[in-house]
């Protein structure tokens, strides 16, 4: 069955896409939550102006990204944390405490789901995140972990 997206749906399509979905998944969950509508032929102006608002939508906000990554990549972020002797820390420094001090820093608030680490920061010491901003946007954050 051929339905026009009315919102962005993972592993089915965008905003204004025509997809082809199964029929019972279309009169099950896309119809009644309002997530698309069957596609026609009138439909094909409607899908268009659809993906033409999106992709402004989304210049804009990969403009803003931008502009993000450049003020989070000229930043240190410092976080302090409870360590031993051996610098060591008492826990570790998690994604959360790298979002609290880059709003703190910056005023730029992200999602913890937005940072990626391979572990938690468990020592003092100077290190490096990633963080996708938008999609195909990502900054890499230095964090220096001092003790309390």
């Amino acid at each position: 069955m051929k339905v026009l997206l009315r919102s962005d749906i993972h592993g089915v399509g965008r905003r204004g896409d025509i997809v082809e979905v199964k029929s019972g998944y279309a009169r099950n969950f896309l119809f009644p939550s309002g997530a698309a509508m069957v596609a026609s032929d009138t439909t094909e102006l409607q899908a268009a102006s659809m993906r033409k608002a999106r992709d402004l939508r989304d210049a804009q906000s990969r403009e803003a990204a931008e502009t993000q990554r450049a003020v989070i990549e000229q930043q240190t972020l410092t976080v302090a944390a409870r360590a031993g002797a051996n610098g060591r820390l008492f826990g570790s420094v998690t994604e959360a405490d790298i979002v609290n001090a880059l709003r703190t820093a910056t005023g730029i608030s992200l999602d913890r789901h937005a940072i990626h680490m391979v572990e938690h920061l468990k020592e003092v010491g100077e290190s490096s995140v990633t963080a996708t901003i938008f999609e195909g946007v990502e900054a890499t954050i230095k964090v220096e972990v001092v003790a309390k």
